[in-house]
């Protein structure tokens, strides 16, 4: 199975946020390329929350272009297999954590935004990813700083989206969602 047949699979089985979810099916519909940043009318990404529920916390990195508090995400590439693994390569690149484990049941949430030239708009894919409690990150070359918050700590420092995806990630997390 292609990514791109994968990107499908995974949208048709996310039962949440309708319209969006409608939007990006439509997208890739109309984008055989939509999976790739070279897609001048936006590309799927895949990101993930990186969370460490024993203590309460999340990871966020400091985003180097867009300087903003972010979860580890970014575009998708011609080794990914499925945007889980998508998704899970970057929150470890990014994190520098080597044993993060993707929450089961798919995408947490759905998260179209603009994005500044050459890639104009993001269409993200949004897992949660489990770190364990004693879990040592290391910043990479794509943040500025990286740095755990307390859930109650985000919405100081994040924008909504970020916010919005904590909720669902807590949701799902107590069972909830």
């Amino acid at each position: 199975m292609s990514l791109y047949d994968d990107a499908v699979r995974v949208l048709k089985e996310y039962e949440d946020q309708e319209p969006l979810r409608q939007a990006y099916l439509d997208h890739l519909a109309a984008h055989p390329d939509g999976m790739w940043k070279a897609c001048g009318a936006g590309h799927l990404t895949a990101s993930a929350l990186v969370v460490d529920p024993s203590r309460g916390r999340v990871l966020l990195t400091l985003h180097r272009k867009l300087g903003m508090w972010l979860q580890m995400g970014g575009h998708c590439e011609p080794g990914d297999v499925s945007l889980a693994d998508a998704a899970l390569r970057e929150a470890t690149e990014e994190s520098g954590i080597r044993t993060l484990t993707l929450l089961p049941g798919g995408p947490v949430a759905l998260d179209s935004h603009p994005i500044p030239a050459p890639c104009h708009r993001h269409l993200d894919v949004q897992y949660a990813a489990v770190a364990a409690p004693d879990a040592v990150e290391a910043i990479s070359d794509e943040s500025l700083d990286l740095r755990w918050f307390a859930y109650d700590e985000v919405a100081a420092v994040a924008d909504t989206s970020v916010v919005q995806l904590l909720d669902r990630t807590r949701a799902r997390l107590s069972g909830t969602r």
